[in-house]
């Protein structure tokens, strides 16, 4: 079994409702278990501006599935909420991004982990570091630390 990270975002449809669903369906996919879930956080889009602010949060499951199968079950998952990828960084009703799967790190076969650009951006390390305060992210460091370097970002918690 390993630990991974999933990154939830939401800012069409219903935000809110949209990650809240999504965090109890990480919990029915296959050999997986929830074992942490974040506060949900507003934050401001990135990239691509001109579209409403964003609902995230973090996820930590326990699953006995390969970090490929858990991203096919991830795409699954988003293409359920009806996920569009019409442009980079489009709005969307469901956005899942595996973070982090263990102490690994990959990239083939279209996943790169840990996570490309999570260790800039607050609305995925504020979240992390909620849920487990001694996260390293292989090749970059404490979360901890690095969520220190994104202070300046637009954060909000809004639900505990």
């Amino acid at each position: 079994m390993t630990i991974a990270y999933i990154g939830l975002g939401s800012n069409l449809a219903e935000p809110r409702s949209q990650v809240e669903r999504a965090l109890g369906e990480l919990d029915a996919l296959p050999q997986t278990r929830l074992m942490a879930r974040s506060s949900l956080y507003r934050t401001a889009p990135v990239g691509y501006a001109a579209q409403p602010d964003f609902v995230n949060a973090v996820a930590a499951v326990e699953t006995g599935l390969g970090a490929h199968e858990l991203l096919h079950e991830l795409q699954e998952l988003e293409a359920a909420h009806e996920r569009r990828r019409s442009f980079p960084d489009a709005p969307r009703t469901l956005d899942l991004d595996l973070l982090l799967f263990g102490d690994e790190r990959i990239a083939d076969g279209g996943l790169v982990v840990p996570h490309a650009r999570m260790h800039q951006r607050a609305f995925v390390l504020a979240p992390l570091v909620e849920i487990a305060p001694d996260a390293v992210i292989p090749g970059r460091g404490a979360a901890r630390d690095l969520l220190e370097r994104c202070r300046d970002q637009d954060l909000e918690r809004i639900v505990p």
